[in-house]
């Protein structure tokens, strides 16, 4: 639900990065807003020369930062970029893969998370779970399959319940329940 200027920006985010166009080309085909805006997509995915990994995030959390600071449309086409970048991982090798995935859950996960974007922020640490832990993400998986019915069959009758009680108390609210992602079902096995 973003404006033009975002969707644009999402669609053009990697051409300073990937193509010979410029900033200023972009200015001049699609206006200064969205060529500010895909400059500091492209910022934010150039990494400094730090020295260790650990290092380099640290960096990379600060661009986002000051980026967020000056438009905050600037880390939500990041974030869709991230969770785009993480479904499509497959095709990477595998230690870009779990250096991927470990950085989306230390950063990109919890700044989702930090913006109220829990769907996004699920879907980060579900698919980083599912590189960084494959059999135990697989082993979740299988049992939240066979599960499923019993839990949405649990689920909705507890809802009516809370529906119900609250209703009899004159109590005004919306009542929602939503199944454990994987990633939060390890956590609390861990």
């Amino acid at each position: 639900k973003l404006d033009e200027a975002s969707v644009v920006t999402g669609l053009l985010h990697d051409t300073i990065e990937d193509t010979l166009a410029t900033k200023a080309e972009i200015s001049e085909l699609f206006g200064g807003e969205i060529s500010e805006l895909v400059d500091g997509v492209t910022k934010l995915s150039q990494f400094s020369a730090a020295n260790t990994q650990e290092e380099k995030q640290a960096e990379n959390f600060r661009k986002m930062v000051v980026a967020m600071a000056k438009d905050i449309r600037v880390l939500l086409v990041k974030l869709a970029d991230r969770t785009h970048n993480m479904r499509t991982l497959d095709h990477m090798k595998p230690e870009s893969q779990e250096r991927i995935a470990r950085e989306t859950l230390d950063i990109y996960a919890p700044l989702a998370h930090r913006l109220g974007i829990a769907d996004i922020k699920w879907q980060l640490e579900d698919l980083s779970f599912a590189v960084l832990h494959p059999k135990r993400y697989a082993e979740i998986e299988q049992l939240v399959m066979t599960q499923a019915p019993e839990r949405g069959t649990y689920l909705d009758e507890v809802l009516i319940e809370l529906r119900d009680r609250l209703a009899e108390l004159h109590i005004d609210a919306e009542v929602q329940g939503r199944p454990k992602h994987y990633w939060s079902i390890y956590e609390k096995m861990v």
